[in-house]
């Protein structure tokens, strides 16, 4: 076999077995009709979505493919406009920094998005325009239900950008009776406390400082991104944490190197929700959002569930 021979035939045993973001899928294959997805954001080199997702649509006998998308803050608004002109990009993951600088890209928003002022994901509609929704909140909730009901909870959140302002909407619409919202910028802190007051006039919410003991909270929860390197500290002092809290951490870290926010809780014994179980909460949502449009009244009903 010459050097061009064994070139192709390990092309073809490539196409047998594709490792995308750690995920294999035997029989997977890319051709000229494979739809794309991406996700956006900076860094991605932690992101698992690209192997869950396209594992997922093979799965669904849908030809499509997630990759990641290493997109810079000084060039977002191009590098978004170039993948939107992409005529075969279907949607795109948000994932950090950039959930609320992408809602501008977004034509129709859902109410949960427009609540809390970001998106996580958009897809593209038959007309060519985009709709953006926020799962952040219905990936978390979802999971902490199966540990512990949030029903009358006290909970501290530590970041108030997509990901924090979507799961305070979701805990103030599950039924908590107070919020705490902690983050570096009090006037973004200060803004949300605000706005799901407006909302969820049920649920007691401020702005707190976060470095001195907030007493009373029964849930706690980091959706900054502290903890995303190993030797980070905790996001802020998370008052007493013992077997009957639960604690929530966004961040993804590798099996065995948990954030110092998780470390403290398991070591008490507290229940936890981690980034990956958030994650897994919000990929059903997410995949039947992404899922082909059918071809009759598509856009008009798309156009509606947007909000």
């Amino acid at each position: 076999m010459n050097g061009a021979q064994g070139q192709l035939a390990a092309g073809r045993a490539d196409a047998a077995l594709i490792d995308v973001g750690g995920a294999s899928m035997r029989g997977a294959a890319i051709d000229g009709a494979t739809r794309l997805y991406a996700i956006v954001g900076d860094p991605v080199a932690q992101v698992r979505s690209p192997g869950v997702y396209t594992e997922a649509f093979a799965q669904a006998g849908h030809n499509a493919v997630l990759i990641p998308a290493l997109v810079r803050a000084d060039r977002f608004d191009e590098t978004i406009r170039g993948l939107m002109a992409l005529g075969n990009l279907d949607g795109l993951l948000v994932t950090a920094p950039h959930k609320a600088r992408m809602v501008p890209f977004a034509a129709r928003l859902s109410a949960r998005a427009s609540v809390v002022g970001a998106v996580n994901a958009l897809r593209r509609e038959r007309d060519g325009s985009w709709s953006g929704d926020m799962f952040d909140g219905v990936g978390f909730v979802a999971a902490a239900r199966r540990i512990a009901p949030l029903a009358g909870r006290r909970a501290l959140l530590f970041g108030c950008g997509g990901a924090g302002a979507a799961i305070a909407a979701e805990l103030a619409a599950d039924g908590a009776a107070a919020l705490t919202l902690v983050d570096p910028d009090a006037t973004r802190a200060q803004r949300l406390a605000t706005e799901l007051a407006r909302h969820y006039p049920q649920c007691e919410v401020r702005a707190g400082r976060g470095d001195h003991d907030e007493p009373g909270h029964d849930v706690v929860v980091n959706a900054s991104t502290v903890g995303m390197r190993d030797g980070d500290p905790l996001p802020g002092e998370p008052g007493s944490i013992d077997a009957r809290c639960l604690v929530g951490d966004v961040v993804l870290r590798p099996a065995g190197s948990p954030t110092a926010l998780v470390a403290r809780a398991l070591a008490a014994g507290a229940r936890v929700v981690t980034g990956q179980d958030m994650h897994a909460g919000q990929r059903e949502a997410i995949l039947d959002f992404f899922a082909p449009a059918p071809a009759t009244g598509a856009s008009s009903t798309r156009k509606q569930e947007a909000g």
